[in-house]
């Protein structure tokens, strides 16, 4: 394994891992939080379960795309670099609503940290050899 391959590897780790992390935040720190406030609110219940399923498959898409990008790095696949490519690119595609509607915190930070450390494994991962 050359070292170009161990690098893009544990760059590809640690935003997988990074993107982990702020998954089993946001759904152990922040759900309780919002299911609080929607529960006091005056929201339309059918709008408030919308509310929590939203955020509920956020945290799920970005496990889900965590492990597809550890899969992908991890094996000799022909598309891996464009799985993890792919995998980076939809994590940075929702920083820039996040900032304009939330702005900047902890949750962003991670997101766009992941997104790079994924951008720039998927960049380094040499091609896979067709056999």
């Amino acid at each position: 394994m050359s070292k170009r391959q161990v690098v893009a590897q544990a760059m590809v780790a640690l935003g997988s891992l990074n993107v982990i992390i702020a998954a089993a935040l946001h759904l152990s720190a922040g759900y309780p939080r919002v299911s609080a406030a929607l529960a006091s609110s005056n929201l339309d219940a059918m709008m408030a379960n919308a509310m929590r399923s939203v955020f509920l498959i956020i945290g799920i898409a970005w496990i889900t795309i965590a492990f597809i990008s550890l899969i992908a790095a991890f094996t000799r696949t022909r598309i891996r670099r464009a799985l993890v490519l792919l995998c980076s690119l939809s994590l940075l595609a929702q920083i820039p609503m996040w900032v304009s509607l939330m702005g900047w915190f902890i949750g962003n930070e991670m997101i766009t940290a992941s997104g790079v450390l994924l951008l720039c494994g998927a960049l380094l991962l040499p091609p896979a050899h067709r056999p």
